[in-house]
């Protein structure tokens, strides 16, 4: 920075956003203004400065055309000219610092509401698609929250209009007291005008965004499931569904529409009835012999600066009713609490080292440092026992006989990890996606990468680990994207590793790989995993074998092919679909990305 010259303050994307007001649209538009109390006043001010000295210029031409030109003194013409020029090069200066400041508001109110909007969304958790639309959170993300910025950038002008509003009434009133009431009855005639169409601009406005959520979230259904939709036939029906969503969304923009043109329209037809009624007026008095020739110039001046400033009033107006409903759809979702999770402040201590989860409900007993494999014919089953031994709902699990559920759940998410094959992948470089909050060695990447049988994956990207994976890992084939998530709970070295069908994607060559290179990696370690593929069996230290979701075999794979018939049915019905039906990992990645999409899009899952 240059000696002299002020550092401004920056605007920090990571700096905790506070607690917003939730109690309404209005209250958390004042919140974000009440945030930022330096900018909103500075701009406030300049706006008002930047307005004042508009209409200082008449006065200064007026002065000018009495004393110069009437009495043909050229000095004081000269010096009126001059201080004309200064008003109108510092206003210009002012005018400079007055958007500045309102665009840095603009930002960090913008900022800011990202900020709430998305650590909400990360305590709600898995919670959050069952709570609310896909097409809410996407219309919220890419329109609310710059709706709701741009609303802020008028409250400058607007305190700067009627500021200056309230400062040409006076003025006036020492030219003409008939003109100042003129200018004074303007403001309530613009507030009778223009407020019954708040209110309806607020209604259709709040409508056309609930209907553009809703078909938001119908294109991202269609996106995910249109294979899906093909195959069975239903792609005419819900081509149909989405057409007629379409022309209701359209109608209500139209009602949109019309509202705005009104307001617009009288953000523009006011000022000009204003001007004309009062430079009527004026030129009577001046022929009249009331005014003088320079007031008349004054007096049109000030009525023409006002025209700005009544403008700015009917687009504050309009602003801040889009605004306000754009707060409303936010505070909505910002009241969305989170699964009630009786753990979160327990007080329970969690065991010293490896203990057994036991889930009752089940039968399933996970004895530390083993590799267990949950085999069942249902997978919802297996699944249900892994939410329970994660704790991800409610659960009569004992960890080392104390409750999982009375264990603080910090303390349970810091060495219990649940790996769903639906997991989330968000955009980024494969390593980041790999790494996560953490940045592991590449010595830890490579080994976490064989155990995956991932080197592969790696090895076709152009710039290897540092290659941009698209969001939910598009840009990747299913078997690939499956790998990579394995890679992730690995490089994670949890003390308990819960994986969900970590390998039902993948080919028998890669699957036989990963299978004996698991066990190596996890050696000594805490690992539940649920398939019911005979490789991945074979290799378990104990397979628990579910029929109704409890128990009712265990032992080596080998020995339950040998003693339970239900459990070889089971086992033989897999290994003969694996050549035809799970290969997946072969597939493009366009192909395997709209399989996933399907697949993700119907459970959005997010541990």
């Amino acid at each position: 920075m240059r000696a002299g010259r002020t550092r401004r303050q920056p605007i920090d994307a990571h700096a905790d956003p506070g607690t917003p007001d939730c109690r309404g649209g209005w209250s958390y538009l004042w919140w974000l203004t009440r945030r930022q109390p330096g900018r909103a006043l500075a701009g406030a001010a300049l706006a008002s400065v930047w307005m004042v000295l508009m209409a200082v210029a008449p006065y200064l031409l007026s002065r000018a055309v009495d004393d110069g030109l009437e009495r043909g003194d050229t000095a004081a013409l000269a010096g009126w000219t001059a201080a004309l020029a200064l008003v109108g090069a510092f206003n210009a200066w002012v005018s400079v610092m007055r958007h500045r400041t309102m665009t840095r508001l603009r930002i960090d109110a913008n900022f800011r509401t990202v900020k709430v909007v998305v650590e909400h969304a990360v305590r709600l958790g898995a919670a959050l698609p069952r709570r609310i639309g896909a097409g809410e959170v996407v219309t919220i993300g890419v329109g609310d929250v710059q709706t709701i910025a741009t609303s802020l950038t008028v409250i400058g002008p607007g305190i700067g209009s009627v500021v200056v509003y309230v400062v040409v009434a006076g003025v006036l009133l020492s030219v003409s007291p008939l003109l100042a009431a003129v200018v004074l009855l303007g403001m309530p005639v613009i507030a009778v005008l223009v407020g019954p169409l708040m209110g309806r601009l607020q209604g259709a406005e709040g409508e056309y965004r609930e209907r553009q959520g809703v078909l938001t979230a119908r294109i991202g259904d269609l996106a995910g499931g249109l294979r899906v939709l093909n195959g069975l036939g239903g792609k005419g029906l819900f081509a149909d569904a989405f057409q007629r969503d379409s022309r209701r969304l359209r109608d209500q923009g139209y009602r949109v529409g019309s509202v705005t043109s009104w307001m617009q329209a009288l953000g523009v037809g006011l000022p000009t009835v204003f001007l004309a009624v009062v430079t009527w007026l004026a030129a009577r008095l001046a022929a009249q012999g009331e005014l003088t020739v320079g007031e008349l110039v004054s007096v049109y001046g000030y009525v023409a600066v006002l025209v700005g400033p009544v403008a700015f009033i009917v687009d504050m107006g309009y602003q801040l009713s889009r605004g306000v409903v754009a707060a409303r759809r936010v505070v909505r979702l910002l009241r969305l609490e989170p699964d009630p999770d009786v753990g979160a402040a327990g007080t329970a201590e969690a065991p010293d080292g490896p203990a057994v989860l036991y889930d009752p409900a089940s039968g399933v007993r996970v004895v530390p440092g083993l590799l267990t494999a949950l085999a069942g014919a249902r997978p919802a089953d297996t699944a249900a026992v892994i939410d329970r031994l994660g704790r991800y709902g409610p659960t009569d699990v004992t960890w080392g006989g104390v409750r999982l559920d009375q264990v603080p759940s910090a303390r349970v998410r810091e060495r219990i990890l649940v790996a769903d094959n639906e997991a989330d992948l968000f955009a980024g470089s494969l390593r980041e996606l790999v790494g996560g909050r953490h940045e592991p060695a590449s010595a830890a990447i490579g080994r976490a990468l064989r155990a995956a049988a991932a080197e592969d994956i790696v090895q076709g990207l152009p710039d290897g680990l540092d290659t941009p994976v698209a969001a939910r890992g598009r840009s990747l084939s299913g078997g690939q994207r499956q790998r990579v998530r394995l890679v992730r709970a690995l490089l994670a070295d949890p003390e308990v590793l819960l994986a969900v069908e970590p390998t039902s994607a993948l080919d028998a060559h890669t699957e036989a790989a990963i299978a004996e290179r698991l066990r190596e990696a996890r050696a000594g370690r805490t690992t539940v995993v649920t398939s019911s593929s005979p490789l991945l069996l074979d290799h378990a230290d104990r397979v628990l074998y579910l029929v109704d979701g409890k128990v009712a075999a265990s032992g080596r794979h080998r020995v339950l092919l040998e003693t339970e018939p239900g459990y070889r049915a089971l086992v033989a019905r897999d290994a003969e679909g694996a050549e035809g039906t799970r290969d997946s990992d072969a597939e493009g990645a366009e192909g395997a990305g709209a399989g996933e999409a399907e697949g993700a899009d119907a459970e959005g899952a997010v541990r």
